[in-house]
Formats: C-alpha cells, structure tokens, sequence
C-alpha cells in the first residue's frame, strides 16, 4: 500500500521545506556577526572550551533523562495514548501509533505543540517582570519546556525516546532546531543522512557530542533578552511592565515555534519514510 494523496502532500512540503533551509544563504551582518563570536570564544583556552561544552552536553542529557522519567512525562504519554485510542481502539503502546493516518497523528501533535508553545509565551511573560529569579530560570526552564515538546512529538508518532539512539536522535533534533538557519542546514543534513541509514539500534553509534561553539548564538541571544529586559522592565504601564513582559513572551514563543516546527518536521518525514520503505 503506497503512501495516500494526502501522505504525499505532507511529504512534498517538507521538501520543499527542506530545499528552502538547504538554500539559505547567510547575509554579512549574520558572517560578519558569527566570525567575531567565533574569535572572541577562541580566546579561551582550548581546554576551558572543551571543558564548557562537555557541561552544557552533560547537562542536557541529564535534564533529558530527568523529563523522560518524570511522572508528568508518564502522565503525557498515557494522554496521547488516550487520544490516540479516539481513532483506533485497542492502542496498546507508542508504537501501535504508527497505525494511525497522517492526519490523525498531525491532529494529536498540534495539542502538544500549541500547549508548549502557551508554555513558553507565560514563562517569557513571567521572565519579562525583571524579577531576579524568574529571569535567572528561565534558560533552564525554557531547556525543559522544548526537551519535553520533542519528547512528546517524537511519541505522538510512534517513537519512544527512552533507549540510548532516541534519546541521542531527539537531542540531536532539539539542537538542529536551536541553531541559527544559516547553520541549521548542517544540522539537518545529518539527521536525514542518520534517517537514511539503518534505525534497528538500540545503541547511538554516532558522534555523541551535541554542543558546539556554532550553537554559542542561542545562549547569547537569551542573554540579549535578558539584558533588554532588564532595561526595560521599569517602563512601567499601571504598575505592570508591559514592554518587558511582552519581549520575554514573544522571545520564547518564537524559540519554543522553532523548535516544535522542526521537531514535528522531523518526526512526520521518519514516519512517512519508514512506512514507504515498509510498504515497497
């Protein structure tokens, strides 16, 4: 059974997609900009560079472990098994999603990215008070926020993210779409070529090294956003610091539609990939 009509028009447009981020050509402000963040960190010792990546690659894979076992994660995972067993009755586990359409899947994946996204615009809202703590959490927060939706997309369709190759895929996802478009490209490529060879692992057999200095911009760019805020939280409106607030909410928004975007991108072409070649 090939794939449907409609299979086929949601495969097209992420190639299409897909053709558009690989002819993505950087402006000189972005070369220009990237060349001068590549020169200052490289003033750094080659050690303390090693050292700074290696922490921010732990911290992720532990922030990862942490979601995928939390009750909340439990409690998501038998939610969109619920949902599921509104089209198919007898869905068992997250594999047995794969039996649903293209659409159907799509529907239950847009609950999870529309609620992660109204995530992301309150914890930006609540970061653009200024307040001291809410801004200092909001890095760490915004990390569990975009780990959890790629978690939950990635089992909307079927795949569970808790043996060592998914949980490195999905990292690998997150970062890809936390990357500047003119990198991401990159990041891209090697996820297809990875979803091109043999996924039968268990075990990741890959680089497992995620973090680079080409990810550098995304923790500068919070850093802008925290210091526009801060600049701007005593801008006051009856008391409520309006301009701050709506920074924080629409800089998160933006990064959390990224990520979702790419992940949901992903996890559609691996699914309609897999059920071509299963039906060839």
């Amino acid at each position: 059974m090939p794939l449907t009509d409609r299979e086929t028009k949601v495969l097209n447009e992420i190639q299409e997609w897909e053709r558009n981020l690989l002819n993505y050509e950087a402006n000189d402000f972005q070369i220009t900009y990237e060349k001068y963040l590549d020169r200052s960190f490289s003033l750094l010792p080659e050690k303390v560079q090693r050292q700074f990546f290696a922490v921010i690659d732990s911290w992720l894979f532990h922030l990862h472990s942490m979601i995928q076992g939390s009750q909340l994660q439990m409690d998501a995972k038998d939610r969109i098994l619920s949902s599921g067993r509104i089209f198919q009755k007898g869905l068992e586990k997250i594999e047995d999603l794969k039996q649903l359409d293209i659409e159907q899947l799509h529907y239950l994946a847009e609950q999870q990215i529309s609620r992660h996204r109204l995530y992301s615009f309150a914890q930006g809202g609540l970061a653009g008070t200024g307040g001291a703590l809410l801004l200092g959490t909001d890095i760490p927060a915004m990390a569990v926020i975009n780990l959890r939706a790629v978690q939950l997309i990635a089992m909307t369709y079927g795949v569970e993210v808790n043996t060592p190759y998914e949980m490195m895929t999905s990292l690998k996802v997150f970062h890809t779409a936390t990357l500047p478009p003119r990198i991401q490209k990159a990041g891209w490529s090697s996820l297809m070529d990875e979803l091109a060879g043999n996924r039968e692992h268990y075990f990741y057999e890959g680089k497992e090294e995620i973090i680079d200095i080409t990810w550098l911009e995304q923790p500068v760019q919070q850093l802008v956003k925290a210091l526009v805020i801060t600049l701007f939280r005593k801008k006051v409106i009856q008391g409520i610091p309006l301009i701050s607030m709506a920074i924080g909410a629409g800089a998160n928004y933006q990064l959390t539609r990224k990520v979702t975007d790419i992940a949901h991108k992903y996890y559609q072409i691996r699914y309609l990939k897999e059920k071509e070649e299963f039906f060839v």
